[in-house]
């Protein structure tokens, strides 16, 4: 469960440590106190999306952290060990908003992506908004909420896992269906492309190699010109030959060398150096006699390099490429040509995948069916008790009309209500009253609640539209929920706030220039105010405080 909730610099709230206990909490206040902005507080730190409107005026940033204890969610250890991010049985989500809309967000002080944290917060909190009647208008809502209370999970993932399968099957078998309509036309094209190509004989084809010896010949006039004056300039010019100037540097040092031991060396150095150059003279000689202009190998070169490029051209690729180009359309030639055995095995794939899921998809439809009886049923009681005594909930469970596999099954999934007796049922969509549809959205929450896992569960205002002796009852149902688990309930109801194990009080500071709120505990007395508060008038009496604390006893009477 979630023990602690830190906020610094979030909106109308400076700072905030609030520590939080097991049972049911409710959070009351004025109206503009700043309850939502605590919502939004847990709504950013498990996943939402972040915006710089959220921090505070004048600060850089807003930052959150959360506190959980995971004792008794076994699920979500497991899931921070999958992803090595567990630090024993706590868990400290963390999430800071800058002024310039970035955010960051860690668990356990390690750095995770918005899609990791939203993945864990499923298993840590449940929020029911204040307009949850509105999601629960839509029909994969509906199955989504029946699915969870019939636990219907596991074989839900493979119902889906083989409709995937089935689709990525099935999406080839069509594909090769439709290019087998035009298929002697096609392979007719790619032998063509391909014999085009052999004729470069790619087994031996190197296009780098090629124009390197195109370049060369091309140049060779200028490489023999320039290569002979070398020759001539390096050795066999007896009068101004750098061979012929090292002999005689060679000469002189070494007379001299004989009062100057030290340049013994550097007249090694000019010898050494006069042998590399004769050397590089006489090899620089052979290759110039071993050089002939050849125009025929020019014109085939030229006439290959031609061939080269116009199919590069004409495949768009590098001429580098040419040759991984002419696999590819072996190997699609070779699909074509195959295409039949293919199409043969896809459509026995397909049928065995198909068998498989209509096989899965009518287990799930007989669970959804059973489920949704039973989920009829105490929809239908808790309805009855929130002041709809001829209130009947129907789950609608029927056959898609296209009998084709679908992610989620084969079924159409729609909550109805008969609201007064002898009328047909009909959608919720369609259920005219706002306090009726609040109370039917009310009963199904805490219903297909009942049989949640998740240790914490936050009702933001979801008692609106109703009062008197039904928010009692609402109350009594909020505060059952909290004797297993957290229950989190923002109300603007005394007779709500009275069924509550701990209150918490929101009120906004204005002495400062700049308005923050806080929150904290109330005690007995405190809470006495409170209460008398919410059941209204200008001027608290005596008679209004002693009617709350009977609330209050009545409340803690209950469970």
């Amino acid at each position: 469960m979630l023990v602690n909730l830190n906020i610094i610099d979030l909106a109308v709230v400076k700072s905030l440590d609030l520590d939080l206990a097991k049972g049911m909490s409710a959070l009351t206040g004025e109206t503009g106190a700043g309850k939502s902005i605590l919502l939004t507080a847990l709504g950013l730190a498990l996943g939402d999306r972040a915006d710089s409107g959220y921090v505070r005026a004048d600060c850089k940033r807003a930052e959150i952290n959360l506190e959980f204890d995971l004792t008794d969610i076994p699920q979500a250890q497991q899931w921070l060990k999958d992803h090595d991010l567990d630090d024993e049985e706590h868990c400290l989500i963390r999430r800071v908003v800058s002024d310039d809309g970035r955010s960051k967000a860690t668990i356990n002080n390690r750095p995770v992506t918005l899609q990791i944290l939203q993945e864990l917060s499923e298993k840590l909190v449940q929020i029911h908004g204040q307009h949850a009647h509105l999601t629960l208008l839509n029909n994969d809502e509906q199955r989504r909420l029946l699915d969870a209370f019939a636990k219907n999970q596991p074989l839900l993932d493979k119902v889906n896992d083989c409709y995937r399968q089935w689709h990525k099957v099935n999406k080839e078998l069509e594909n090769l269906k439709k290019a087998n309509t035009d298929q002697s036309q096609r392979e007719e094209f790619l032998r063509y492309q391909i014999e085009e190509l052999q004729h470069l004989d790619l087994q031996n084809y190197n296009y780098t190699v090629l124009s390197e010896e195109h370049d060369k010949l091309a140049n060779l006039e200028n490489i023999l010109a320039i290569g002979q004056r070398q020759v001539d300039s390096l050795y066999e010019n007896d009068q101004l030959s750098v061979n012929q100037m090292l002999n005689q540097s060679v000469s002189e040092i070494t007379q001299i060398a004989r009062y100057v031991p030290e340049l013994n060396n550097i007249s090694a150095m000019l010898s050494e150096a006069q042998i590399q150059t004769e050397e590089a003279a006489l090899q620089l000689r052979r290759f110039i006699k071993t050089q002939e202009a050849d125009p025929g190998r020019m014109a085939i070169l030229e006439n290959q390099i031609g061939i080269i490029q116009k199919l590069s051209r004409k495949h768009h690729v590098n001429p580098e490429e040419l040759p991984e180009l002419a696999g590819n359309l072996e190997r699609e030639l070779h699909s074509v040509t195959h295409s039949g055995e293919r199409i043969a095995a896809l459509s026995l794939q397909t049928e065995e995948l198909l068998k498989q899921y209509q096989k899965l998809a009518s287990e799930l439809s007989l669970m959804r069916r059973q489920q949704g009886t039973k989920l009829q049923q105490q929809i239908s009681a808790m309805v009855k008790e929130l002041g709809m005594p001829q209130g009947e909930f129907l789950v609608d469970c029927s056959a898609l009309a296209d009998i084709a596999p679908k992610l989620n099954g084969k079924d159409k999934i729609e909550f109805l209500v008969c609201a007064n007796p002898g009328l047909p049922p009909k959608p919720l969509a369609k259920v005219a009253s706002g306090g009726e549809l609040s109370r039917i959205s009310l009963a199904i929450q805490v219903t297909t609640s009942n049989d949640n896992t998740t240790p914490t569960m936050i009702f933001d205002e979801v008692d609106s539209g109703i009062g008197g002796g039904i928010a009692e009852i609402v109350g009594q149902k909020l505060r059952s929920l909290g004797l297993g688990r957290q229950v989190l309930c923002v109300t603007h109801l005394p007779q709500v706030a009275a069924q509550a194990h701990h209150h918490l009080y929101v009120e906004k500071n204005n002495q400062t220039d700049i308005t923050s709120s806080t929150v904290r505990l109330l005690e007995n007395e405190e809470r006495v105010e409170e209460i008398a508060r919410m059941l209204g008038g200008v001027t608290i009496t005596e008679n209004t405080r002693a009617h709350a604390r009977e609330m209050l006893t009545t409340g803690n009477k209950n469970q």
